[in-house]
């Protein structure tokens, strides 16, 4: 049986919630990139973390990832997903964000996101759902892009 993958909005203590799962999920790549040191990482949470635009992924009701979507008139900008690794490689981050392509693709909108050069699986993630490497905006970025048909 398939899990019940869904966005929620955020409650209160899902910024702390998110906090921890950018360390488990993505903590590795930041420490590779710029050393993880958690009181700058948390201050950097506390400056940055857009709730207005971000999600709770659940799968089966529990907590799983998060999702931050920001609609632009002819873009749909893919500001971050994290799946916590406990939830990694079951397809749900696929699922997310191929239903966030087919969303927007049906708008006639491109998505666009970045991802840390040293994350190479996840720019091959992304890869396979068909995106393209645009260049490298920034030290450490890569820019990929969905174009709609």
């Amino acid at each position: 049986m398939s899990p019940r993958i869904g966005l929620r909005r955020l409650r209160p203590g899902d910024s702390e919630f998110c906090f921890r799962l950018h360390r488990r999920a993505l903590g590795e790549y930041v420490d590779a990139v710029w050393g993880w040191d958690d009181p700058a990482q948390r201050a950097y949470h506390e400056r940055n973390f857009d709730a207005a635009h971000t999600q709770v992924i659940t799968v089966d009701g529990h907590d799983a990832g998060a999702l931050t979507v920001l609609n632009g008139d002819t873009e749909v900008v893919l500001g971050l997903i994290e799946i916590d690794p406990v939830y990694q490689g079951r397809g749900i981050g696929g699922h997310v964000v191929r239903a966030l392509v087919a969303e927007a693709v049906s708008r006639g909108q491109d998505v666009v996101l970045e991802v840390l050069a040293v994350n190479v699986r996840a720019k091959a993630f992304y890869e396979r759902l068909g995106c393209v490497e645009t260049g490298r905006p920034r030290e450490h970025k890569i820019a990929l892009r969905y174009t709609a048909p």
